[in-house]
């Protein structure tokens, strides 16, 4: 498993991005899936991850888990995180913590061109389906995903790649290059502490 690549601010930013161009609060299942088909894209795209969350299996279809439990106010955030951009959940929805600051998706810095135009793309394929129709379509059309039974189960990133259609060198090449991104970011933490 890949470890130190989630990027709290990315997942807050990313989060903000599909929350704005909704217009108004959206459901925690649906914003949960787009997210997912994000990273997803992301790393059919690029080879790489852009949140760099942990994949997990879950009853309702593949999460990014950690970000996940920001949805749920289960992790503390970073500065300029989570919280800066998302406010609480109220009941089963989630929306911007200040919808009339954020007046151009252009504003989310953390995000690069490259991840915009990623979000952008999905907001176009998936944003006007409800949760429950992106669900279905992640249980339909997301191989690597894995009925928990109920649990939660980790989703291998040879799974993903696989369903990607990635090559047995393309997947070797791309775990051996998060592997090095996640050395560096590992080094630099310990630096920071």
């Amino acid at each position: 498993m890949i470890k130190n690549l989630f990027n709290e601010k990315k997942a807050a930013q990313a989060a903000a991005f599909f929350l704005f161009q909704a217009g108004q609060p959206m459901s925690v299942l649906k914003l949960t899936k787009l997210l997912y088909l994000a990273e997803r894209r992301s790393f059919e795209l690029h080879g790489s991850p852009m949140i760099g969350d942990r994949l997990v299996s879950m009853q309702h279809g593949p999460v990014l888990s950690a970000t996940y439990d920001h949805m749920n106010g289960a992790l503390e955030s970073v500065e300029g995180g989570w919280e800066s951009w998302i406010a609480d959940r109220a009941g089963h929805d989630l929306d911007l913590r200040d919808r009339p600051a954020l007046k151009n998706p252009a504003d989310l810095l953390e995000l690069s061109d490259a991840d915009a135009a990623v979000l952008s793309e999905v907001w176009g394929q998936f944003g006007r389906m409800t949760g429950w129709e992106l669900r279905n379509w992640t249980h339909s059309n997301c191989p690597e995903w894995k009925d928990p039974e109920g649990s939660m189960i980790p989703m291998r990133l040879e799974e993903l790649f696989a369903a990607l259609k990635y090559s047995p060198e393309q997947t070797r090449e791309a775990l051996e290059r998060l592997e090095s991104e996640s050395a560096v970011t590992a080094a630099f933490d310990s630096i920071k502490k």
